[in-house]
């Protein structure tokens, strides 16, 4: 097992990991840009390394300073968290080649599953439906032939993409042109890569995801479904588990076709295959090379620490547990908080001047946060994220209701309020939402101002 581990990134993550290392006896590095200086996991790690300034470019992205720092400390792995360089296959390649051990799948995976067209190939390969979609266009002129054969509506996307950046709609022909510059556009600038593919466009799919843990000895296991469906801009809000769309049968045959393709790929350490279902039917969207924002409610589904064993499963040991023995039990849901403005979602970047979490039975946070910190302009507006279970659906979510009303962070707006609407709406406490759902919410609310 390492003896030190490096933590490369920062926010609810670095403490997360830094928590799951305490617990199995390894010490912690922080590595912190001079903004983070006293972050929570910075304060409680055994040491911590400045790698640079805010900006993300010149500290939690710059790879030399990082390995330095890892180097300098003695550390013998670097764990990624989420973010970052946490899917930068150049990344996982330089740390192994420090001797180094990389906390994540092989940097050829990483690469291969980074790559949007190669990873839906390789899915098919494997076994796992794919959305009617395109190869790699180079030029509008094959844009409009591939949608032209597949039919409208279409989504263009990032091959490098992730994080929803670099996808526009195109319902007509004559919407495409424009949506095809503007996503070709914003993934130059997001990823560095101006590639573009195109998908089927699914009017109110939903996005489930399954969360696979693969060791190097050929076994692998999952920890059930997530339901991802309520997102703004493609970004994740809040998530459930298990999914109120799906029944047992499915549930069950999801699990085995997402394991099956995994032992097919080769894949190792954690990892999380999204699909989008409609109409009784799923669809392979892309593959996660690493630990998920959304991991949390998995661990409280089936008691099991996920950062422990991905840790473990790096160290080269075998799957800790056996899927016969995974035992998923009641509801669990997970709403992401963010300084924003719950009206416009415009970053609300301060201090904190008052911070109340809520506790009781079957209520976590997860968070970095504090009286007296502060929420920096430079990074993701993450703040928090609530985790809370129940024995039934209907249980879960009047503990949540609770809970939000516990909630309090002074000195910054935050999208709690937001929030509570939308986990009272009666379609969510129904279960009847989609993708586009929090979007024609939001939009509705518009209408009656």
């Amino acid at each position: 097992m390492f003896d030190k581990i490096l933590i490369a990134t920062r926010g609810e993550i670095a403490l997360r990991i830094h928590r799951a290392c305490r617990e199995m006896g390894i010490k912690t590095v922080a590595a912190h840009s001079t903004v983070d200086a006293d972050a929570m996991h910075v304060k409680l790690a055994d040491e911590s390394v400045c790698i640079g300034p805010a900006a993300a470019v010149d500290s939690y992205l710059n790879k030399a300073n990082i390995i330095a720092a890892a180097m300098l400390t003695g550390a013998d792995a670097i764990h990624p968290g989420y973010g970052f360089l946490a899917e930068n296959a150049d990344f996982a390649e330089m740390v192994e080649a420090h001797g180094i051990k990389f906390i994540g799948p092989k940097p050829q995976m990483i690469r291969q599953m980074g790559d949007k067209i190669n990873a839906r190939r390789l899915a098919q390969e494997a076994g796992l439906p794919i959305i009617p979609g395109s190869s790699l266009l180079h030029s509008v002129g094959e844009a409009l032939e591939s949608a032209r054969q597949i039919g409208y509506p279409v989504l263009l996307k990032a091959s490098a993409g992730g994080g929803g950046k670099g996808m526009r709609l195109a319902r007509n022909e004559k919407e495409l042109p424009q949506a095809f510059t503007l996503a070709q556009n914003e993934a130059r600038k997001a990823f560095g890569n101006p590639d573009l593919y195109m998908e089927k466009y699914l009017e109110t799919p939903r996005h489930i995801e399954v969360q696979i843990l693969a060791d190097d000895h050929g076994n692998v296991i999952h920890l059930g479904e997530r339901d991802c469906s309520i997102q703004r801009n493609n970004q994740k809000i809040i998530e459930e588990t298990p999914s109120p769309a799906l029944n047992a049968e499915q549930r069950e045959a999801l699990g085995c076709m997402t394991v099956a393709a995994i032992k097919k790929l080769g894949y190792t350490n954690v990892g999380t295959v999204e699909y989008l279902y409609q109409n009784g039917q799923f669809y392979f969207m892309e593959m996660n090379t690493r630990v998920q924002v959304e991991h949390p409610i998995s661990e409280m589904l089936y008691t099991f620490d996920i950062v422990r064993e991905q840790i473990q499963l790096a160290a080269g040991l075998p799957l800790s547990v056996k899927q016969e023995n995974l035992h998923p039990q009641g509801h669990v849901i997970e709403c992401r908080i963010n300084a924003e403005d719950p009206t416009n979602f415009c970053p609300c970047p301060g201090k904190i001047t008052g911070w109340h979490v809520p506790g009781g039975l079957s209520v976590r946070v997860d968070s970095g946060m504090y009286a007296g910190c502060v929420v920096p302009p430079h990074y993701d507006s993450l703040v928090a994220k609530l985790i809370v279970a129940g024995r039934t659906r209907n249980g879960m979510l009047l503990r949540l209701k609770r809970a939000l009303g516990e909630f309090v962070i002074e000195g910054v707006q935050t999208t709690i309020p937001l929030l509570q609407e939308v986990t009272q709406n009666p379609d969510f406490v129904d279960g009847r939402y989609h993708n586009h759902w929090l979007q024609e919410f939001l939009d509705s609310k518009k209408t009656k101002q």
